[in-house]
């Protein structure tokens, strides 16, 4: 059933599992057995998902599923962040899938997230659990971060430029707001206002 599916839906499902571990990473919400969860996931997810979309096996299939399968675990306990607070709008109204959605904000939220860390509320350390996913991603620093997650996207076909979406983001901002989960968002670990969403949107 998931080998077979559409590589549309499998890019945006997968890349929904790497969201996910990431950002329970660093949810204010998350703890030892998250963080445990959401590190295995991201071993698989990382090494495996480019060629489960483009060149799928059983294997790598397999591997995906399971690294879905932990990163579910890993936020039932942590919950998300704002990439998926963010992401709602665009299916509401744009009809992008789920996944694709939450890919559109992700590098620009944990950008925010690593600038303004000393901002951070969590009771862990924000930089320390970045380190973290640095590791897993064997990058260096938040910048190589983006790169590394930009050219995840563009190999597995997730297309990120709002224009080619149909998203004016001028016009659609205030309307994309307005459909922000404040559910999630309190789960980011630096507080966002208004103003900060409205900035990671027109400057994406």
């Amino acid at each position: 059933l998931i080998i077979k599916g559409s590589k549309k839906i499998k890019a945006s499902a997968g890349f929904d599992a790497i969201s996910q571990a990431i950002e329970s990473l660093i949810s204010i919400k998350s703890n030892s057995r998250s963080v445990n969860f959401a590190k295995k996931s991201l071993n698989i997810s990382l090494k495996y998902f480019a060629n489960y979309i483009n060149r799928p096996t059983i294997d790598n299939t397999f591997k995906m599923a399971l690294a879905a399968n932990l990163s579910g675990k890993a936020i039932s306990i942590s919950k998300t962040t704002a990439p998926h607070a963010l992401s709602y709008p665009f299916t509401a109204y744009f009809k992008i899938s789920h996944g694709h959605a939450v890919s559109l904000t992700l590098n620009e939220c944990l950008n925010f997230n690593y600038n303004n860390i000393n901002q951070a509320r969590s009771k862990f350390s924000l930089k320390d659990r970045f380190n973290i996913i640095f590791k897993l991603a064997k990058v260096k620093n938040i910048v190589e971060l983006e790169k590394y997650l930009t050219n995840i996207k563009k190999r597995t076909g997730l297309e990120i430029n709002f224009k080619k979406l149909g998203i004016n983001i001028d016009k659609d901002c205030n309307k994309i707001l307005s459909g922000v989960n404040p559910q999630r968002l309190k789960n980011n670990p630096v507080p966002l206002e208004t103003r900060d969403l409205y900035s990671i949107l027109i400057n994406k």
